[in-house]
């Protein structure tokens, strides 16, 4: 078969020690920040069920929110918060990704981004009609209102994984440090800037914020991790560049 001497290879390459160990630490280092973000994901969730726990801090958060709220900050949080809807956040992915793409030519950035960006969807969709959780009321709300369910929020989620393998891309396909520091600070600023900026306009809860990063950043890990174990046994078996490598040496 077609597949033979190709598994063949796998098989004897992964018999190797340091192949071995190599996807070893890969694999307990990638399900370990997994693990751990998932299990506060899952605690803040189980908090938010039994409204106990983190949960309240819900409402001290929405009250120092509206104290410090102006009319020109509003204006402001609002048009940085629209940045994080659907067409302008495909709008924004789609340009990076395209520029990252005819920068390096490796076909895995439109598969990670879509991956990414697909599973971070429907994670939301299903976490809204799971839980049904109320926004808070319109009257502690700046508008234009929502009226989708609260839990998770959205913006956050899809911010955090968009931003977040975004800067991933770079990291391993650009040379320059300075570029590589400047993707991960400006991800950062940007998952927790629309995050905060959910809460301060009263669109949503602050545990449905807090989630959504935990979610996020463990959807990450997983796909990180997946990533760099299928280049590690391409590198191990089938040496030389190929679509699946990000390496900054291909």
């Amino acid at each position: 078969m077609i597949l033979d001497k190709p598994l063949a290879a796998l098989r004897e390459r992964v018999g190797r020690p340091d192949v071995e160990k190599a996807l070893l630490i890969t694999g307990l280092v990638g399900g370990a920040v997994f693990i751990a973000l998932m299990a506060g994901a899952t605690a803040i969730y189980d908090a938010v069920s039994e409204a106990d726990g983190i949960s309240g801090l819900d409402k001290p958060a929405l009250n120092w929110a509206i104290s410090v709220r102006t009319p020109t900050l509003d204006l402001w949080v609002t048009a940085f918060t629209n940045l994080g809807r659907t067409l302008p956040m495909v709008l924004i992915a789609g340009m990076l990704t395209l520029s990252l793409f005819l920068r390096y030519r490796r076909r895995t950035i439109w598969v990670l981004m879509g991956v990414a960006a697909a599973g971070s969807v429907a994670f939301t969709i299903a976490g809204k009609a799971l839980v049904g959780r109320s926004r808070p009321a319109l009257e502690f709300a700046v508008p234009p209102y929502e009226a989708s369910f609260s839990f998770p929020s959205g913006h956050t989620l899809n911010s955090t994984v968009i931003a977040g393998m975004l800067a991933y891309l770079v990291w391993v396909l650009s040379a320059r440090r300075w570029l590589r520091v400047l993707s991960v600070v400006t991800a950062s600023l940007w998952a927790v800037g629309m995050g905060l900026s959910r809460v301060y306009l009263g669109h949503h809860w602050l545990t449905d914020v807090a989630f959504a990063w935990l979610f996020g950043l463990g959807w990450l890990a997983l796909l990180i991790t997946v990533h760099k174990v299928l280049v590690r046994l391409r590198d191990d078996v089938r040496p030389g560049p190929a679509p699946i490598s990000l390496s900054r040496g291909d």
